[in-house]
């Protein structure tokens, strides 16, 4: 927390001050390499790896805060104070509670704030993990403000995106609203395989899925489930059940389901076998040729013959 020294004088960090500040203390520096200086610090690091992290376990940030909470309050507040023995050291805070400033009405804010730039995707990196935004906010500079819980994005003084904060690498946070949204701005993007796969298969398919999501469901959801169906039913039996939900008004899966199988039962046919197919194969889509075509072709080798 020291930026420069120059004999006596001590250039601190602006933070450290604003510390100090709100909860009125002093800072004091060690001298440089001297650690002897400073035993009383480092004896209480000592004890609280010791006594505290050794053999305890975890699964998250929060349940370590919550251990480390109870045993502050419970074990080492009952353990005999290093200067009095005669004493526990929750005895002795309270002798000198009387005699200490209360602290302030209002904790100090301790979020992390970062400037990000936002590249051509909608996300946003920090502390090693893509958080998603609005896709009208790509290629601008944003504000990033994090606590222990959450990560909130600020445009300006507005709160743009929040999200829970994640402590692994490499993860991509995301919110479902920013990639309807960024959908239903772009309904002939392809950038998805399956979306692509079903916007062949019925020209209804972008309306049937914007209805969709209108109505609270999520896009990556419904597009599994609907390339699932395709799959199961083909391209013709998937787009007259499409067209027929949107005749009826209930563009969900389930409808489409519920049409499918009735019409399989009308037809007396046996349930879909499904076909494992590999993945790179799935998007293609294979038109129905017309029949008539092929009667042109003989009847104009006829005329050649003659």
């Amino acid at each position: 927390m020291v930026l420069e020294r120059q004999g006596d004088a001590i250039r601190f960090h602006p933070t450290l001050l604003d510390l100090a500040a709100h909860y009125h203390f002093e800072p004091r520096a060690a001298a440089v390499a001297r650690g002897n200086e400073k035993g009383r610090v480092e004896r209480a690091i000592r004890y609280i790896r010791d006594n505290f992290f050794a053999g305890r376990q975890w699964n998250t940030l929060y349940e370590l805060n919550a251990q480390a909470d109870a045993w502050c309050l419970g074990i080492s507040s009952d353990r005999r104070c290093p200067e009095n023995y005669e004493m526990t050291v929750r005895e002795a805070f309270e002798q000198e509670r009387p005699h200490l400033l209360p602290l302030p009405d209002n904790p100090f804010d301790t979020r992390e704030c970062q400037q990000v730039r936002a590249a051509k995707t909608p996300y946003v990196r920090f502390d090693l993990n893509d958080y998603s935004i609005p896709h009208a906010l790509v290629k601008s500079t944003l504000t990033v403000s994090a606590c222990l819980k959450k990560v909130r994005i600020i445009d300006g003084n507005k709160e743009v995106a929040g999200h829970q904060r994640s402590f692994s690498k490499g993860e991509q946070i995301e919110d479902e609203k920013h990639i309807n949204a960024l959908w239903l701005a772009k309904t002939n993007a392809k950038e998805h395989r399956g979306q692509h796969r079903i916007s062949h298969a019925c020209e209804q398919a972008s309306l049937f899925l914007q209805q969709s999501i209108e109505r609270g469901h999520v896009l990556k959801a419904t597009l599994r489930k609907l390339n699932q169906l395709l799959d199961d039913y083909g391209q013709h039996e998937f787009a007259q059940a499409m067209v027929e939900a949107m005749n009826k008004q209930v563009p969900y899966c389930e409808a489409m389901q519920q049409i499918l199988e009735r019409r399989r039962d009308e037809k007396q046919q046996p349930p879909p076998i499904a076909v494992t197919l590999p993945d790179k194969v799935k998007g293609y889509s294979v038109k129905a040729a017309k029949l008539s075509d092929y009667d042109r072709l003989s009847h104009s080798g006829d005329d050649d013959e003659d």
